[in-house]
């Protein structure tokens, strides 16, 4: 008897060999593992269909103003042209290198970017202070302090002006009457904004008023998300309150930092009604800003071209914040 006949007769009765076949651990060649069907793909274009109505929203609201106010900024555009319909001649740089060699458009910008680094280093330091707070306080009074913030950032910007002209008002205005009873301080009648240094302290205060509940509630958030253990660690390690929030807690609240701050960079060198209302809607030359000097140099003096080139440069200007705010997240991205 051969080897072969000697195994098939080894073989159980009733009960053929398996026959080889392939690993049930191993898909087949060529087919994915699990039905057949491997994982589906998105088409390219796909992302873009889902943004088209925003991008087409975006388009029509800001892109068409920009690329008229760019358009306006290279000609010769005054009240003529408005009334009449007419495009207005070609003047090329002309518009820019007249704002460009004023003197008071820099006074302007140097005035907006003092203006802009007071309310949002005072925005900061104040939302960053109330968000540490919320982190030691009761649960009821963590209610109580956010509703007040809420409440404050729903508050109108016209009411809000409104609450502050009569807080500073030099006749009726409660901080001079509170002030008045401190020994030795007398603000009978004094008038905040006859100093323009003053004045635009109050706009700063007015401006941080509506900035801070934002950027409070929006730390308290991150700082919810702040590992106990690195800073249970930190204070084993002998470090002081003073540390554990700066190697600790700043490190991890970066991100939300810079947000933050390029956020309230761009709304307070945009500030306006804040502005143009306390001022009784004739800001003085000494309160202008970009946007009101932009504001008056069209509908004021009717030179709508010098008013639209002052208003490109002022977005040039945002744009340069947005490229570093960019730039700092990616950065951030990297070392994460």
């Amino acid at each position: 008897m051969s080897a072969a006949d000697t195994s098939i007769a080894r073989a159980p009765a009733g009960r053929p060999s398996p026959a080889p076949g392939p690993d049930p651990g191993k898909a087949p060649p060529g087919k994915p593992h699990g039905g057949g069907r491997g994982p589906r793909r998105d088409p390219a274009w796909a992302p873009w269909l889902l943004l088209a109505p925003t991008l087409l929203v975006l388009a029509l609201v800001l892109g068409y103003p920009l690329v008229r106010l760019l358009v306006i900024s290279f000609r010769q555009y005054g009240q003529a042209e408005l009334w009449q319909g007419l495009p207005g001649d070609w003047q090329g740089l002309a518009n820019y290198t007249h704002i460009l060699t004023d003197g008071a458009f820099w006074s302007v910008v140097l005035r907006t970017l003092l203006f802009t680094l007071a309310a949002v280093t005072l925005t900061m330091t104040v939302g960053m202070a109330v968000a540490l707070l919320l982190q030691r306080v009761s649960t009821w009074v963590k209610v109580l302090v956010n509703i007040v913030l809420v409440a404050s950032w729903s508050m109108p910007v016209v009411v809000a002006i409104t609450v502050f002209k009569w807080m500073f008002d030099s006749d009726y205005g409660v901080l001079n009457w509170l002030f008045s009873r401190i020994p030795g301080v007398d603000l009978e009648g004094h008038n905040w904004f006859t100093d323009s240094t003053q004045g635009l302290a109050v706009i700063v205060l007015l401006v941080v008023w509506g900035a801070v509940p934002f950027v409070a509630i929006t730390l308290h958030a991150g700082l919810t998300q702040v590992p106990k253990e690195l800073e249970e660690a930190a204070r084993l390690d002998g470090a002081g309150p003073v540390k554990v929030f700066r190697h600790v807690t700043v490190p991890v609240l970066k991100p939300v930092i810079v947000m933050l701050t390029t956020l309230s960079v761009i709304w307070d060198m945009g500030v306006f009604p804040q502005v143009f209302l306390m001022r009784d809607g004739h800001p003085e030359p000494e309160y202008q800003v970009l946007t009101t000097y932009s504001y008056d140099q069209a509908f004021v003096v009717n030179d709508y071209d010098a008013g639209a080139a002052i208003a490109v440069v002022t977005v040039l200007l945002l744009l340069g914040v947005m490229a570093v705010y960019m730039r700092q997240m990616l950065k951030i991205g990297e070392v994460e």
